[in-house]
This record gives structure tokens, C-alpha cells and sequence, in this order.
């Protein structure tokens, strides 16, 4: 559960975005599972609004208990198989069952046909400024988008790939000895580069809120990151170190962590005022402002996932935040108490679930706790712009001008300023209409550093700069995903239901929708879909493969750490210890007959080919839809729409890619509907700033994903649970 990721659509970029998902109830206590768990069944033969267009027919106007009883039974219909192996992996004895069971988890998902893997971050050509590992490249939690380490050359020409390189196998030398930094300053000198004290680099969408505590978008925490320190954070060398805390303690029974919080931070306001002296309570405010304010961080803390002791009930109205584990001893003593251990827990704070907030300022604001919480009120300002918060971290914003430019400045009243090597950070806004631009600002110093799409590649390479300064970059643990709504609800944004309108007419529509509720349409549609000419119109040709992702939760993501034996479909398996999480879900889907290869035993890994495009396969599923009743044909092919950003010539390129590729291999009999969003805004508010899946207006898209908030395959699978606390479920247009 961590960053739900919006996909780039401008030249391939350094940094990505990201954000939080969250647990469930059992789906069998609100309603049993249908018998028939393919869907299918044939549109009405007679409806007199079939010819009518679909968004004139239908509207925003929900049903709420019928639109949850609906999800309810689509979920149980479509997922019960994969939700039962979850729920078996919460109640393991052992490591080795939990990570197996959730890998066959996995298994059954991909399977349901519902989600396509797309790609990783990373991957692509790049070309910059910016030393090596001067970041975190830890897989969890948001410390990687803290720049406040990050080393920049000041240099007419990028750093030369050999040097990078050398860099890179130093880092790995001296990884966990905390002298990677000092070695990296007097390596770059000593090439005769100077470093500069400033870095720029690009954004792509304006944040939604300034309030870290009340969102799990990465369009949002990216930017508010640098404004607040955690109690640990990871370093360059990806150690976990002291930082607003300087030392915890954990008790014998591992269900209380005590820290010592850091005495002489001060907050300040966004004119470097101080406001207030950084206390243990300001974790004790930022807890219960977190559950207040439900912006889809909640789930991190109070579900399955792990929990803190209270959590649940406090959000249920059951208790006073009196009865919750987190409290304030004295002034500087914090205590969080869980419901049961949890391994992993410190590695958490790297995300804003566990970031302070200042309560004097924060009621200041307008801001209230408990059930007097409104942030509809009239004067309720705290988040509402960068002149709303208080800081205490190493910057301050000194200028927010949307869709242009985020400044920061460093906060001369933070406690660690001697450690921070940019004193002056700068995003400037790209919206994706020229394919260019991010290269051409990195050749001209108006950025530090670029990756390079397919367009920038070929100017790389008139400008001979592409075999003198180009280099792969690193891919990681986030996985963007492609979903297919199964119970489309709007046909036209819900922000503004003038733009992105639908052209389907509703007979078109609801036989789409009655299509994809089908197992066997839906493998299909997936078998259909050559990702790498989708991510050739990105990256370019010679790198489409490397990227490609080809599950959920990375292959190679965990391993068992002993023998374990499992039942796969009612037949005892054993995997043996080292055996990878991805060779456990393939063994699944093996054992299913679904013919998606999520890990190659050659290669020993599920990255860096397709392994889902297969035309074939996807006729042969198109016939068992057809003997389900699903009565596709030539004549009446199912019309998918998906969503584009017109003005972005690669997302442009990359869907007509999606849709040549569709309409070939299943030779017409599913048509793939291109409807232009003619804005970024527009074509994130259809299928990604939506909170519900009524909200998502489209019947395909991939315009977002997940990085990892822990080292536990947990932290992607409670994504897809049922209600909406799943996070990303209600892209599939359910909760």
C-alpha cells in the first residue's frame, strides 16, 4: 500500500509519482458467491434506448447500496479465489507459507484477467547532470523523492556514462559505511567538475492538497516530502537512520516501539517564522488528523497490513483517540503500541502515514480533531496552499505558481541544514505536448537531467550526444498496471461532464460491459495488447522489452526463505527454499491453464519480455466466450473505450499502438474506442483522481501504478481487496 502512481505522459522522466491503498472486510460476510464465475449472457434483443448515447443515458447519479451490493457480487464472482489464498496468507505460521500463498494469491488474480502488467520505472535512456545514487534507491515508502542529498555537476555537458558507472560499482563498495557522499563530492572534483548547490528538474501535475497527512497520491506527497522529516529515514547508501528521532526501543513482545524524539527542532511557517518546537505530540496530532481526514492513508495503519492498537475501532466511532496506540509519555517520548507484531513496521516511516503535524498550527488553521473534523468548513485553511502548513523539514516553498513552477528554499532553522547539499530546488511544470522539451531544457541547463522518449532519442543522436552521454537507467519495484473496468458507471469525467463524453451508444455500452465481466474476453483483451510496441512509443525500440513488467508484485520481489509446501487447486506442492514469489504464482496459473507467463525459469525473472501478447491465445479465448454466450462477432464487435491525451504525441502514439495491436489479434471482434481527453487534467480526472469506481470513465486505460510501501508482498495485493478501502480496486469499477 503505497504510491498510487500516475503514468508519465512527457518525455521518460527521472522521478515518478506515487500514493497509498488500504484493507478490507471479508466479502463472504456481506454476500455469497455467484455459481457462474465467468460472467457473460447476451445484451437485451430489445431495448428501446439501445441507439441512444450512453452519456446521455447514463449520469453521476449513483445508488450508493445497490452500487456496493453490485460490487459485492462482481467481486465475489471475479476474485473470490484470489481473496480466499490472501486471506490463508494473513493467518500463516511461517514466512515461507505466507509469501507462497500470496504468490498463488497473485495467480488467480492475474489470472481473473482484470489487471495487465505494463511496465516498471526505469528502464529507459537517460541523459544528466546528477551523480549516481545521491538519492535513496530504497524499493518502499517515499524517501526517494527527498533530494535534499543529491549531487549536481555544474557543467555545459552531462556526466560522461563511464564515469556514472564508476560511481555506481563504488557505491556498491561502500554501501552501509556512510562514506559514499564525501567520496562521490572528491571523485567528481577530481574530474574537474564543479557542484552546485541547485537542482531542477520537472513536474507534470499540480498537487491536489498541501496536507501530507490527507492524501496517497504521489502527485501530492512527491512535492510535500521535502517540506517535513519522519522520525527514521533511509539514506543514499539505503540505511535507515535517525532523523526526527534519534533512537527507539522495542519491547520483548514486539508490539511497542518507544522513541526518544530529537530536542532543538522547531517548526516554522512558509516564512521561515517559528511556530512551534517539535515535540513527541506532534506525532500523537499527525496520528489522529491521519485517520480523521481519510484520504486513503488509513488502510496503511488500521488493516490488515498490520495495525495500530485502536485504529480500527477509532475509525469505526467505536472508541475515543484516547483508546489508540499512539501517545506522548513526556515531551519527547513517543509510544506506538500495536495490535500484534509487525516485522516490518519501522520500515514504514518512510511514508506519510507516519509524518508529524504541528497542533497548535494546525488549529490555527481552522483545523479540529475527532468528529468536530470538517475540512469543508469555511475556515478551515491548513493544506490549502504552501502558505498553509508549517515545516520542519529542509526545505520551505517559496513559490507555487501552478502548472509553472515549485520552489524551494532551504529552511535555515532545520536542525540538520549543514547536511543538505541543494539549497535551492526547482520544478518546472511540462505538460507533455512537445516531446522535446524536457530534452531540449536539460541541453540548455534549464533542467539537471531528462530521460529520453523515442522522439528525444533520435535528436540525442543528430546532436551526437546520445552515444557520448547516454545510460540505462535503473528499474525498481513499481509496477504500472492497465485495468479493465468491469462495471462501467460514467461515460464523461465527473469533474466535468462536458469532457472525455463517451461515443458509445447504450446498447454499444452495455454489451461492453456484459463482455467484460467475462473471464474469457477479458484474457483476451490482454492476449491482444503487444506491450512492447506500447512502450516502444515511449522508450524507444532498442529498450522496449527492458522495462516490461509482467505481474503485479516484482518477480523477484521476495523469495522463501525454507522448503514449504502448499496446496495449489487442491493438489500438494512444495517449493523449495530460494524459490522466487514469481515461479510460485506461474506454478498458479499453470495450474489453471492460463497461458500468461508471469516468470521465466531461464532467465530467472519476470521482467524484460511480453508475456502476455499472444494472439493465438487470444482467439482461443474469444471462442470460449463465445460458447459462454457472449454473442461477439464481426457484426458486433465489443467497442472498448479507452481514454488519451491528445495533445502528448507519445501517449498519442503509444494508445493507437494499443489499439492497432487489439483490433489485429483478435481480428476485429473487440474494437478498441480512442477518446480524446484534450487535457492532462482532464485525462487524470478519467481514470486516476477518481476516488470511486462509479467515477472511472473508461473501460481500459493504464494510467497508473503502485510502489511498495514495505518488504512484504502485501503492500501491492491489499490494493485489489474488496470495499474501497482496496485502493486500487476501483479502477476495475467496483468500490
Amino acid at each position: 500500500m503505497k504510491k498510487l502512481l500516475a503514468v508519465l505522459l512527457v518525455a521518460v522522466m527521472v522521478l515518478g509519482f506515487v500514493a497509498c491503498g488500504e484493507p478490507t472486510t471479508n466479502p463472504d460476510e456481506t454476500t455469497a458467491a455467484p455459481d457462474d464465475t465467468t460472467g457473460g449472457g447476451e445484451t437485451p434483443v430489445e431495448d428501446p434506448d439501445a441507439g441512444k448515447p450512453a452519456a446521455e443515458v447514463y449520469n453521476q447519479e449513483i445508488d450508493q447500496a445497490a452500487y456496493n451490493q453490485e460490487s459485492w457480487d462482481l467481486y465475489n464472482a471475479n476474485l473470490k479465489d484470489s481473496y480466499e489464498l490472501y486471506t490463508k496468507a494473513l493467518e500463516a505460521e511461517t514466512v515461507a507459507e505466507r509469501f507462497a500463498l500470496f504468490a498463488l494469491s497473485e495467480g488467480k488474480l492475474i489470472g481473473s484477467g482484470m489487471m495487465l502488467p505494463t511496465t516498471t520505472q526505469g528502464g529507459n535512456y537517460a541523459i544528466g547532470r546528477i551523480a549516481p545514487r545521491t538519492s535513496t534507491t530504497t524499493l518502499w515508502g517515499s524517501d526517494e523523492a527527498r533530494l535534499y542529498k543529491t549531487i549536481v555537476v555544474d557543467s555545459e555537458l552531462p556526466i560522461l556514462p563511464a564515469e556514472r558507472a564508476e560511481m555506481i560499482d563504488k557505491w556498491n563498495e561502500l554501501k552501509g559505511t556512510g562514506t559514499y557522499e564525501a567520496w562521490v563530492k572528491e571523485y567528481l572534483t577530481g574530474k574537474g567538475y564543479t557542484i552546485k548547490d541547485s537542482y531542477s528538474t520537472t513536474f507534470t501535475a499540480d498537487p491536489q492538497t498541501w496536507d501530507a497527512l490527507a492524501t496517497y497520491r504521489a502527485a501530492d506527497t512527491d512535492y510535500l516530502v521535502h517540506t517535513y522529516d519522519q522520525l527514521l529515514e533511509y539514506d543514499i547508501e539505503n540505511v535507515q537512520q535517525p532523523a526526527l528521532a534519534v533512537s527507539y526501543e522495542v519491547s520483548e513482545d514486539g508490539l511497542t516501539y518507544t522513541f526518544k524524539i530529537r530536542e532543538g527542532a522547531v517548526w516554522v511557517d512558509s516564512q521561515g517564522r517559528k511556530v512551534a518546537d517539535v515535540k513527541a505530540d506532534d506525532w500523537v496530532a499527525g496520528f489522529q488528523h491521519l485517520l480523521d481526514a481519510k484520504g486513503g492513508l488509513e488502510g496503511l495503519v488500521a488493516g490488515d497490513a498490520f495495525t495500530i492498537k485502536g485504529a480500527p475501532e477509532y475509525l469505526a466511532g467505536e472508541v475515543d483517540f484516547s483508546e489508540v496506540g499512539v501517545k506522548a509519555t513526556d515531551e519527547y517520548t513517543l509510544v506506538y503500541t500495536l495490535a500484534e507484531p509487525c516485522m516490518y513496521f519501522t520500515t514504514m516511516f518512510g511514508y506519510n502515514p507516519f509524518a508529524p503535524l504541528c497542533r497548535d498550527y494546525y488549529t490555527s488553521q481552522g483545523g479540529k480533531f475527532g468528529a468536530e473534523f470538517d475540512s469543508s468548513a469555511e475556515d478551515y485553511l491548513y493544506g490549502s496552499d504552501p502558505d498553509h502548513i508549517a515545516y520542519c523539514g529542509p526545505y520551505l516553498i517559496s513559490n507555487f505558481t501552478s502548472k509553472n513552477t515549485i520552489t524551494y528554499t532551504a529552511n535555515e532553522s532545520y536542525w540538520n541544514k549543514d547536511g543538505v547539499n541543494i539549497k535551492t530546488l526547482t520544478f518546472k511544470f511540462n505538460d507533455g505536448t512537445d516531446e522535446l522539451k524536457n530534452y531540449n531544457d536539460m541541453k540548455n541547463r534549464v533542467i539537471d537531467a531528462t530521460g529520453l522518449n523515442a522522439s528525444a532519442i533520435e535528436a540525442a543522436k543528430k546532436d551526437g550526444w546520445f552515444d557520448e552521454y547516454k545510460y540505462i537507467t535503473d528499474t525498481n519495484a513499481t509496477s504500472f498496471i492497465g485495468f479493465v473496468n468491469i462495471n462501467r458507471k460514467a461515460y464523461a469525467n465527473s469533474n466535468d461532464p462536458s469532457v472525455a463524453v463517451s461515443t458509445l451508444t447504450k446498447g454499444e455500452a452495455d454489451f461492453a460491459n456484459t463482455a467484460l465481466q467475462n473471464v474469457h474476453i477479458r484474457r483476451a483483451l490482454l492476449a491482444s495488447v503487444d506491450r512492447a510496441a506500447y512502450n516502444a512509443e515511449s522508450v524507444g525500440e532498442e529498450l522496449k522489452l527492458t522495462s516490461l513488467r509482467n505481474s503485479y508484485v516484482p518477480g523477484n520481489f521476495v523469495s522463501i526463505p525454507e522448503d514449504v509446501t502448499v496446496e495449489i487447486n487442491g493438489t500438494a506442492t512444495e517449493f523449495k527454499a530460494g524459490t522466487y514469489y514469481g515461479e510460485i504464482m506461474q506454478a498458479q496459473l499453470d495450474a489453471d491453464g492460463v497461458k500468461f507467463t508471469v516468470w521465466d525459469k531461464e532467465k530467472n525473472t519476470g521482467d524484460g519480455y511480453d508475456g502476455f501478447y499472444d494472439p493465438e491465445y487470444a482467439k482461443s479465448e474469444l471462442a470460449a466466450a463465445q460458447a459462454d454466450g457472449i454473442a461477439v462477432s464481426k457484426d458486433n464487435p465489443i467497442k472498448i473505450e479507452w481514454p488519451y491525451y491528445s495533445d502528448s504525441s507519445a501517449n498519442t502514439k503509444m494508445s493507437n499502438a494499443v489499439k492497432q495491436s487489439v483490433e489485429a489479434a483478435s481480428d476485429g471482434l473487440i474494437q478498441i474506442v480512442l477518446v480524446d481527453c484534450t487535457s492532462r487534467a482532464n485525462y487524470l480526472w478519467a481514470a486516476y483522481y477518481p476516488d470511486y469506481g462509479y467515477g472511472m470513465n473508461a473501460q481500459f486505460q493504464a494510467m497508473s501504478g503502485w510502489g511498495p510501501d514495505y518488504g512484504d508482498p502485501q503492500t501491492y495485493l491489499a490494493t485489489v481487496l474488496p470495499d474501497i478501502t482496496g485502493g486500487m480496486i476501483k479502477a476495475c469499477g467496483i468500490f
